[in-house]
């Protein structure tokens, strides 16, 4: 017969159980947004994309999709992002940091202020409602508005993400040409993880950038 568990080493196992998953819930987030597929699997992707005319038959209303949304505890999916892709980031009870740095990867621009650090959606809302999200309920675009699953949302520069607007890469791309492979890949998932369109001319720019900066 196995010998009973003393009350002691049992107390001392349920401490230090409940001290691992403390450890867990309270790890802190990846460093960056998830990374994009391979080369090849992203040529896979883009080559199912459907071709379409960009278009839709009702006026866009960036209130169509809520954003920013409830994630985990107090942050909501901005927080989450500046929490993730920041350096040395404290945040407060509210989850908003309260220290921090973040370096834009479009610019390379640095902040210490969470004010100056914007929160680009790398398929912009605008964009993905001309490319099929127009026919989505509510609660899908709000999903897509705070999805953290895909390379969808970015801690970037606030002058980086105001020049961007609601472009594609056939029509702007970051500054900083170092970051162009993994743009096109991220924009690349993000409209095939979301069964989003691609116009022909943004289709062409991203099969150019597979090619010149992978």
């Amino acid at each position: 017969m196995p010998a009973p568990v003393r009350p002691a080493a049992s107390a001392l196992a349920a401490v230090l159980s409940a001290l691992a998953l403390l450890a867990t819930a309270a790890a802190p987030a990846q460093a960056a947004p998830p990374p994009p597929p391979t080369l090849s699997e992203s040529r896979s992707q883009l080559a199912q994309l459907p071709t379409e005319p960009e278009g839709s038959s009702s006026d866009y209303d960036r209130d169509l999709f809520p954003h920013w949304s409830a994630v985990e505890g107090n942050c909501n999916a901005r927080e989450m992002v500046l929490r993730r892709d920041g350096a040395g980031v404290e945040v407060g009870n509210d989850c908003y940091p309260v220290s921090g740095t973040w370096t834009s990867p479009y610019d390379g621009a640095t902040t210490s202020d969470p004010s100056e650090a914007s929160v680009d959606h790398m398929v912009a809302l605008a964009e993905a409602w001309v490319s099929g999200a127009d026919t989505w309920s509510t609660a899908r675009r709000e999903s897509f508005a705070n999805d953290l699953d895909t390379p969808q949302l970015w801690a970037v520069s606030v002058s980086s993400n105001s020049s961007k607007g609601a472009d594609d890469p056939a029509e702007w791309m970051p500054e900083r040409t170092a970051v162009h492979c993994d743009y096109a890949k991220s924009w690349i998932q993000v409209k095939y993880e979301w069964g989003l369109s691609a116009d022909s001319a943004e289709a062409a720019a991203l099969e150019d950038l597979l090619d010149s900066s992978c």
